[in-house]
Formats: C-alpha cells, structure tokens, sequence
C-alpha cells in the first residue's frame, strides 16, 4: 500500500519489485529478500567488513528550505540497532548536512519503526534518506522496507505541533517536566502496523526522580472557546502493567492557571503502546488548552513512555465511534475516563469501566460494565443533555454485549424541560438480551411539548446471579432522513448528504439520468466506487451534475466481508439551467472555482483520423487502412464581462486541468470534459479600459478524470501559525490565496 504524501517512488518505498530505489553508500551491499509487510519485499544490507554500513535512496527528491521534512521506515536485525537519517542536498548535489534519528535502544529481529524528522537547511534544494546501521564484523545482514520521506503526517484537527503530537521526532521542545520527574527524548524498539503512518520510533519519556506522583506536560497552548468539547490523547507505555498511569486534558486562564483538569487513567494489559483518551467541555474563562502525562505512585526511576498526543474539538476527531448529532457528552457514550455522568438509578446492579485495555469494547478501548449480583432488576440512567426539540423524532441507542449470566434489556428517553422538571418518558419494550456478541438495542420517541431537555434511560434485568452486561456507545440523536439532495444553482452544485452509514462498510455512489445512464460521483479521494465509509455520514458535493435534467442518486454499500449489503436511492433534483446563452466551465479537481461564461459560438467540432488509401491497379475502390476516429476538437468563444470574471477564468485554466463543460438542454451540446490549448483573451473593442474580453479556447475531448477533489477540511488557520513563523514564511510558500486555502505548497 503506498504511503500518502510519500516523496519516495513505489519501489523504493515497498522496495518491490526490485531494489533499484536504492544505492550502497557505505560498506554494505544491496540485495532484495522477502518477507516484508508492505509488499513481500525488503531491502538487505550486508556488510562488508565491521564498521558502520549506510544505505541511501538511488534518486534524491526536491525539497523547500526552512520546511520541515519527515522519514520513517521499518527496520529489522536481531544484531545491532538502526538509525535514519536526512541528507540535505545543494541544486548542485553537494551534501550539506544530516538530520539523523536516534540510534534504536536495541536490537530486535520484530519490524519496528525508525523515524526523524528535520528542518531542510537554508541552501537544501533536494533531499535522500539514509540508512544506518553499525555491525561487528562482514557478512552481517539488516532488513528495511516501508521508507517514507515527505511532509509530517498528521491527525487531521490536532490543535498541538508536529513535535509535540509525534513524541519528539524533531527534539524534545515541547515537553517539560511538571512534578518529580525529568524529561527526555527516546528511540525504544516501537513496533506498529506497516499502515500506521501516526506513529514514529522516536518518544518522550517522562522518568520519575524519586518515589511518588510524577508528571510531565506539553508546553504548547492552542486556543480553545469556552463551551466547546474537546478530546484529548496518546499513546502511553508503561514500565509494567501495574503501573498507575494516566493522561489528561487541561483547560487555561489567560494567566495560564489551570481552569479544569480531565484525567484518563490507562488500564494497561502490558508494557506495549495504548492510546487512552480524556475529554471535557471547556470551562468560561479558557482560553486555551494542553495536555499532561503522568504516574501516580511511581517508583523511583520508572518511566512512562508517550507519543501520539492529541488535543482537539470533538467535531474533528478522527473517531467512526461518532454518532453524528449525539446530545451525550465524550466521556458519557465512550467510557474511556470511567462512567461518566452514569448511575445506577435503582435496583442492585454495580457500573464501571472495563478493565483492562482493549478487553471489552464495540468502539475504542474501553465499555461500561454492568454487573449485578442477584437476579434482579436494575435501572441506568445517563446526565440530562440540553439540545431536545420538542415535536421531532429522538432515537435512543446503545450497544450492548452479555458477559456473564442472562439479561433482559430495554431502553427509552426521559424528556426534561429547561427547568430540568420530568415531563415524561418514551414507552420501554423489554427484550431478552440476545448472546453472543455485541448487539444495537434502539428506541425511537417524539419529544413532548415543553421538552428542551432529554436523559438515556436504560433498564436491565439479571435473569440469574453473577450477571455481567457491557454498554458501549449509548446515543440520543435526532432521526433526519437517511438521504436528502439539494440543488445549489448559483454553484451548479447537487449536495447530497447520506446519514445512519455503516463505518468501515464500501460505498459506490452513481448520478443516474433520465436515460438509465450511470456515472461514478467525484470525492476528495477520488470517484465513490468502493469508498471506505469514515463515519456514520458523509455530505458529497457534485458539481459535475447536468444542467436543467432531473437526476437521482443511487447509494449502494457493502460490508468487507460481503456480509450486509445495502441499496438507498434519493429523490430526484434538477439544477436550474438558466439562461441558455450562459455555459459553466468546472474543474472537476477544483470545483469551487468554476465559473459561468457567455457563449458567443460554440465550437465547430471535426474529429480527425489517421488514415492510409491504397489505390489498386484495375480497381475502381481504394483499400483503405484507418485508425480509430480521434475524440472531438473545437473552439469555444466566449466573453467574459468585468476584470474579476477575466482574472478568475484566468484562475480556472492556470493548472491545464481537465475541465467540464456543461450547458443548457436544446444547445446540441452534451456536457464534455475537455483539454484548453492555448488561448487567446482580446477586448471587444480597442478601447484600453474595456473590460469585456472575447476569449477562444481550444477544445479537446477527453476522457472524465478519476483523481479526487483538491482541499483539506483539516487545514485551519492554526495550522498555517504552527508551521510558520511570519506571513513572509507563508508567501514564500503559496502563490495565492487560494492555495493557501486548500494548502497547496509550492
């Protein structure tokens, strides 16, 4: 699977199908073996003598001074650790300098990750990645595969740096010590999935001085909005399983004094990496926020180790365990701090959270665990969450699991006014609890007059002693339509939103005509055909539907393993053709800049064909040998009216990306997708203060591209004050504003 973002070419990064991605550089030769995870191949350096022996990448790759570059590869020896390192280049090929990793901690024969990341010098112009290692003698062998060099890669809405959230890839800068402890920068053995691409081998270690509570914290402050939730984590190793660690999400003042303070607790199943969440509302008054790790009642020496630190608004996790619309807070539908705002409202069941670690859950690492020792019934009920209309439909819903014994099960909705004064409840039917596994239990209710307010009941019942029941995920969310599709003329746009999706399912979403023609709709990865389903919903933008013909979506998903399928089909919509003499040249790569021109002549199409007569003697009928007939070519005219309609179609045919050109029914013109030659853009009238421009482009059908829309919904203007320094840093990098918008680096 290739890397997102990778500099490197296929080969040399999965080093298949051969080794031609790599050079020798330094006392080793090259050799292909197998056994890789990305790919079956990797790359073997054996030595030839003792002494460090250094790999480097056949090509080298161009770079931008003063940004920071990251490299990552996985790396296997049971007989000397690693290093990687960054070679800096002139434009002329001369060396500059090194960014090197940390030296691996041990040896080990597992795939593990090896990472640095650097700031290319002032003089770089092109960059390669180094592989190091330091062997005893000849014939010493070292297996690498997976190599990345590129720009960091990020959680999308991370409010924290590359350095603090990668565990110190660059330096240990954005961590410091709190209480009892030091801080310190570490490259352990980090074995992580060949996919996982969030994950370096470098970490913070936070290591207790003496004996008792220890903790570091991240330097950094983002802004947060008061009211806002916010969810916090990383990954934390422990020194051993019954080490007391934890993370935990802090709100500041403006005088950096701690407002509130959210703790998760690791239960650890062992000494390896687990990612363990916090979260909370922001509190009046903050003004930013940050993170700490710790131990409690640590031991003098012991450390725990972090990376992969996270602080963000909910709505930009990168979680499929999110319902979108759900009244409930982080901490009450997800678990992992502990219960939440849960309690047993009646009857002698006890709560609380799973243990340990990834034991038992439907979403992320932890569930709520019900146990109740008698057979009897028990009542559950959750906070009270404002956000209720009355009038509109509610859905109630939790998974749930039986662990122990037998259940019987039921949940509804408690409705609230603003006062917090009871109203009523939805109508509970009680189920056995089926076994094995994991099941959704659901209830839908409208909310009565006078509801602002709404409250998860749910009701168990242990049908035998020792019962154990495991909720996850409970949700209060209002019931939209499945499907809904509006027309955006002013864009020439059908949205389309889809909602209740299966995460994880693939989806193929089609535009279907009044013909019965079928055409694959365009995302931001690329067409939706076997799309991987990120979250419960999705909204897709088509901009590529046709003018004034009423077309409908079809929606179809299935599960990997084929085992669900699903078929949804939209009502019909129709974009408002307008004004005939109007056309909409889009840029299927960059649909937001599309623009609506005045035709003056269409294009006289011809369609050459290459084409070879044979005339034969005493026949009076040539033979003729011809090729295919050639797609379409013709001019289109148009004008275009004011200086900011000539400067964005300027805009829109700068790339020499394929563009759509769609017009209004009866014009004789079908929508095609066409390459522009060159143009030409005169005034009307040889006056110098016209602003109308006829313009001629040269048409050129082709085929409809496949690649993705450009944008990233995770670029915010926080980033751009992370990454850079001064607005001048930023104008060296983007040409204008627009590709500052969609961050597209120069």
């Amino acid at each position: 699977m290739a890397i997102p973002g990778n500099l490197l070419s296929a080969t040399t990064e999965m080093v298949d199908p051969n080794t031609s991605g790599w050079a020798a550089r330094l006392n080793c030769a090259l050799s292909l073996a197998s056994g890789g995870r990305n790919g079956d191949g990797c790359l073997k350096l054996t030595s030839a003598a003792a002494g460090e022996m250094q790999a480097r990448t056949f090509s080298s790759v161009p770079v931008e001074a003063g940004s920071l570059y990251w490299t990552f590869a996985d790396a296997s020896s049971s007989a000397q650790p690693e290093r990687i390192g960054i070679r800096w280049l002139d434009a002329a090929g001369a060396e500059l300098s090194v960014t090197w990793s940390l030296t691996t901690a041990t040896a080990s024969a597992s795939w593990h990750r090896v990472s640095v990341a650097g700031v290319a010098p002032s003089s770089a112009a092109r960059a390669q990645v180094l592989l190091s290692s330091t062997v005893a003698g000849a014939g010493v062998v070292h297996y690498w595969e997976n190599v990345y060099l590129g720009l960091p890669i990020r959680y999308p809405g991370n409010l924290l740096s590359f350095n603090a959230e990668a565990g110190g890839e660059v330096d240990a800068s954005a961590w410091a010590a709190e209480s009892n402890a030091t801080v310190s920068r570490i490259a352990p053995v980090s074995s992580w999935s060949a996919s996982f691409y969030n994950a370096g081998g470098e970490q913070v270690a936070v290591t207790a001085t003496a004996a008792g509570d220890a903790s570091g914290e991240c330097v950094e402050r983002p802004p947060v909005t008061p009211g806002v939730e916010y969810v916090a984590f990383a990954y934390l190793g422990p020194a051993t399983t019954g080490s007391a660690t934890w993370v935990e999400l802090r709100f500041y003042d403006e005088t950096d004094t701690v407002l509130e303070a959210h703790r998760g607790p690791l239960a650890p199943p062992g000494t390896g990496m687990y990612r363990q969440l916090t979260s909370g509302i922001a509190p009046a008054g903050a003004v930013a926020a940050s993170l700490a790790v710790g131990i409690t009642g640590a031991g003098a020496g012991e450390t725990v180790r972090t990376e992969g630190a996270f602080v963000g608004a909910v709505g930009a996790v990168p979680n499929p365990a999110i319902r979108t619309g759900n009244l409930l807070t982080w901490a009450d539908w997800d678990f992992e701090e502990g219960v939440g705002s849960w309690a047993v409202a009646s009857g002698p069941a006890t709560i609380a959270r799973s243990s340990p670690w990834g034991a038992e859950h439907v979403f992320d690492y932890y569930a709520l665990t019900v146990s109740s020792a008698t057979a009897s019934g028990s009542v559950l009920r959750s906070g009270i969450y404002p956000g209720v209309t009355a009038g509109d439909n509610w859905r109630a819903e939790t998974w749930f699991k039986v662990s122990a014994g037998g259940w019987q099960i039921a949940i509804a909705v408690r409705w609230y006014d603003d006062t917090d004064t009871y109203l009523s409840s939805s109508t509970a039917i009680t189920f056995d609890a089926p076994t094995p596994g994991w099941w959704l239990l659901v209830d839908d209710a409208v909310a009565p007059a006078g509801a602002t307010q709404g409250q998860v009941e749910v009701t168990l019942t242990a049908t035998s002693g020792s019962s154990v029941m495991q909720l996850d995920r409970p949700a209060l969310w209002q019931t939209l339509p499945r499907e809904e599709v509006a027309a955006f003329d002013e864009q020439a746009m059908v949205q389309l939103i889809l909602r209740e999706l299966s995460v994880g399912h693939l989806m193929t979403v089609w535009r279907v005509t009044p013909d019965g023609g079928r055409t694959l709709v365009r995302g931001p990865e690329g067409l939706y055909d076997g799309y991987s389903i990120p979250a419960d919903s999705l909204v897709i933008e088509d901009y590529e539907a046709p003018l004034g013909v009423p077309v409908y979506y079809v929606i179809e998903t299935v599960a990997v393993d084929d085992s669900a399928h699903s078929h949804k089909i939209t009502d019909t919509v129709t974009l408002t053709a307008g004004d005939p003499n109007y056309a909409w040249l889009t840029d299927p790569a960059r649909p937001g800049v599309g623009l609506q021109v005045a035709v003056k002549t269409g294009p006289e199409w011809q369609q050459a064909i290459e084409q070879t007569v044979y005339r034969v003697r005493g026949r009076a009928t040539p033979v003729v040998l011809a090729d295919v007939r050639q797609s379409r070519e013709g001019s289109l005219v148009c004008w275009t009216r004011t200086d900011q309609e000539r400067d964005a179609l300027r805009f829109l045919l700068s790339t020499g990306n394929v563009l759509l050109w769609r017009c209004a029914p009866g014009m004789g013109e079908p929508d095609v997708y066409v390459a522009v030659g060159e143009v030409q853009y005169p005034r009307i009238v040889t006056y110098a203060r016209e602003e109308w421009r006829e313009w001629t482009l040269p048409l050129t059908e082709v085929d409809m591209p496949t690649g993705g829309q450009v944008g990233s919904a995770t670029w915010t203007v926080f980033d751009v004050v992370l990454e850079y320094d001064s607005g001048y840093d930023v104008l060296d990098r983007y040409e204008t504003v627009f590709d500052l918008a969609i961050d597209r680096r120069s």
